[in-house]
């Protein structure tokens, strides 16, 4: 989840090691990702028809901002994250739910060995990190017909009544060449939708947008930053150029505290 808007994700080797660059700072991550409001959760377990007990499949956990509220909600919740210290930060947070288990693997090579039926699979802000021919096929093995999928995701909008920081910063962004555009106010991010290769397994059923906004102090602003993929994707030192260049920027205005606004996406289909 970064805060310029991408049009794709490289596809291959490329794509494979970024996505495992998350856990180079795990406790950053966790500390800096939002996390959807709470109505978010709730029509999620609505909507994919979830009762308490039932068991959920998390692919790419994270460090728990997703598990967490669906454990809270009574759900059996099975954990898959590539990244070994996100995982062990996701285990500490989930430690108290006795439903939930964290697995360290990709998603791609986890097998599962429960043999309680798979009500959901779900899959937050990682959906376009899922080798392309196993993103529906396998979930869809998983479960039987009625199951659900559910893809969310967090996109990065900026208000026409943002703090002039957010569009300050846009230049530091074109100093370095990060790739993509700034993000567009919030009404211009839709809902999103299963794709056509989706079609052959899933009929989506269900679709939300969620508005919120997120406070950070300048220090966790550019710690949430260096987490995103695409300052990772720019390399050590034009990543290191742009850091600096947002840190001068907001020594300049006092290192204020921000309030960065999001558009929370919620999409559920279900199993042929």
């Amino acid at each position: 989840m970064d805060q310029t808007t991408y049009s794709a994700v490289p596809e291959g080797g490329s794509r494979r090691g970024l996505r495992g660059g998350f856990d180079a700072d795990a406790e950053a991550y966790d500390r800096t990702r939002p996390v959807c409001p709470d109505v978010f959760f709730d029509d999620l377990v609505r909507e994919a028809g979830l009762a308490r007990g039932d068991r959920v499949v998390e692919i790419g956990c994270g460090t728990g901002q997703a598990t967490v509220p669906l454990a809270e909600r009574g759900l059996a919740v099975t954990a898959v994250e590539l990244g070994a210290a996100l995982a062990d930060v996701a285990r500490r947070r989930t430690a108290m739910f006795p439903g939930v288990s964290v697995v360290t693997s990709s998603f791609e090579d986890w097998k599962a060995t429960d043999s309680v039926p798979v009500r959901a699979v779900a899959v937050f802000n990682a959906l376009h990190w899922i080798d392309p021919e196993v993103r529906y096929a396998k979930p869809a093995a998983m479960l039987a017909t009625g199951g659900a999928m559910v893809v969310g995701g967090c996109r990065w909008a900026r208000p026409t009544d943002a703090e002039p920081f957010w569009s300050a910063v846009q230049e530091d962004y074109r100093a370095v060449g990060f790739a993509g555009s700034p993000p567009p106010p919030p009404e211009q991010i839709g809902t999103w939708h299963f794709p056509d290769e989706a079609g052959a397994y899933f009929d989506e059923v269900a679709s939300f947008r969620y508005p919120f906004r997120w406070s950070y102090t300048a220090a966790d602003y550019l710690a949430q930053l260096s987490t995103q993929s695409g300052t990772r994707a720019l390399g050590p030192e034009l990543s290191a150029e742009f850091l600096a260049r947002v840190q001068r920027r907001l020594d300049t205005l006092g290192s204020p505290r921000l309030t960065a606004t999001f558009v929370g996406l919620l999409t559920i289909a279900v199993r042929r």
